[in-house]
């Protein structure tokens, strides 16, 4: 039994180590974990994907313009023939005229064997196909690099997120640490009978509510992190550590210069992508035109074909008839009573739509620059009106903690000054934050 017990443990222990040998661990500063991000991603893995279906689909059209080779083989065995009627005498001079006699034409195998060259000379929607085909993986080409600018934001903010909860975890803990000796304290103090038990409890309260918030953020600082390795592509057994510091991220973040960055709609995806859309449309009108061009096409047909009453067609002896013949087609529309000019009016409307749309897309992003510059410049006004008032709150803290220990302050007038720094203490992190996060919004828009 005891060595039954120690094999079972050796085993669990292997299987442990074993799960343990295949986790990853990953390190990465906010530069690396965007590398690793536009090469990982799951969305970004699709992009690169439609992006190859378009080089197929561009060559799929391509080939419609190429010489055509198909071949065929059929074998036909009639077991009942279909009879065809005529007149008696049409074949016997001395039978009743007005008799009919039914007669089978054929034999009972029949195999033809067939090879057939196309080639397409002339076809009006076949050259805008072309045009189409370019255009379509122009537009794939632009998706995948929307996805990247995307994917580059939210990894900085789930990079921004995770370096949040960990100065908050770090501030959180040092509060503990400070009020649990301040609590500690008090209640000696109150032992010898020199304060009411209310300053105690009103400790006690506020020691609660530190805890209770640190194992909130601890909570969310997994989430946050859980969210970064699925941006990455990581699994999320995996470890994943982050070199950089909050402070050094957004120290790095505060450039004013490029508030006065030259706005360029040309450049911002989003126009891009809306031009691909104007161009997909005039393709369209231009497919519709084409259709009222002639087309013409050509081909050339090789075969063989055999006839027997018996299944002798593998025999040596079995004779093959060859035929071949070479025919050029033209087709031209000549009248639709309308239909196309209805179809070509119906792809013009849509065009000017898609102006209109493009318009009203630059006007959009001029003023959503303007706006992710005012946030990003609140933004570093706002962290250093922070940075002030937490200096003034710890200041005040600190006071108050003197006049509370020296009986010169109630707790309610300490807890409230603990309130009011821990307040400006998130406010802080918070504004870092933010100046990291609207100035990957305003990169964004200006590409």
């Amino acid at each position: 039994m005891k060595n039954k017990l120690l094999l079972a443990i050796l085993l669990l222990t292997t299987i442990i180590n074993a799960q343990e040998s295949d986790k990853k661990s990953y390190s990465f500063s906010l530069k690396q974990a965007i590398e690793h991000a536009t090469k990982n991603n799951y969305s970004i893995q699709n992009a690169n994907r439609d992006i190859e279906v378009a080089k197929k689909k561009k060559w799929e059209t391509t080939t419609m313009g190429l010489p055509q080779i198909n071949g065929s083989v059929n074998y036909q065995n009639t077991f009942e023939f279909q009879k065809q009627g005529a007149a008696a005498n049409s074949f016997n001079p001395l039978a009743d005229p007005n008799e009919i006699t039914l007669l089978a034409f054929g034999t009972k195998h029949l195999g033809i064997g067939n090879l057939t060259l196309s080639q397409l000379i002339f076809d009006g929607s076949y050259l805008v196909g072309l045009q189409s085909a370019k255009t379509y993986l122009k537009i794939s080409e632009n998706a995948k690099e929307k996805t990247n600018q995307e994917i580059k934001e939210i990894v900085i903010n789930a990079y921004g997120n995770v370096l949040l909860a960990d100065e908050s975890i770090l501030i959180i803990n040092k509060n503990k640490v400070v009020l649990e000796k301040i609590l500690s304290d008090t209640k000696e103090i109150f032992k010898n009978g020199l304060i009411e038990e209310e300053n105690v409890e009103q400790l006690q309260i506020t020691l609660n509510s530190v805890n209770n918030a640190l194992d909130n953020v601890t909570k969310q600082r997994v989430i946050a992190l859980n969210m970064m390795k699925l941006l990455l592509g990581i699994d999320l057994e995996n470890e994943v550590f982050l070199t950089e510091k909050l402070s050094s991220l957004t120290e790095n973040n505060i450039d004013l210069q490029v508030l006065t960055s030259e706005f360029d709609v040309n450049k911002n995806i989003d126009y891009q992508i809306g031009k691909n859309m104007e161009e997909s449309k005039k393709l369209m009108v231009k497919l519709e035109k084409s259709k009222e061009l002639p087309s013409i096409g050509a081909q050339v047909n090789f075969g063989y074909n055999a006839f027997s009453n018996e299944f002798t067609f593998f025999n040596s002896d079995q004779k093959w008839s060859n035929y071949s013949n070479i025919g050029i087609g033209l087709n031209v529309p000549i009248f639709s009573s309308g239909a196309r000019s209805s179809r070509v009016q119906q792809a013009k409307l849509e065009l000017e739509k898609s102006q209109t749309q493009l318009k009203e897309k630059e006007q959009n992003l001029k003023l959503e620059h303007q706006k992710a510059k005012s946030d990003y410049e609140y933004s570093i006004n706002q962290f250093q009106n922070a940075q002030s008032n937490l200096k003034l709150a710890e200041r005040i803290e600190s006071k108050q903690q003197i006049k509370f220990k020296e009986g010169l302050s109630s707790s309610f007038d300490f807890a409230d000054a603990q309130k009011q720094l821990y307040t400006a203490q998130q406010e802080v992190l918070q504004a870092m934050l933010e100046i990291i996060n609207k100035k990957a919004t305003l990169e964004k828009i200006l590409n």
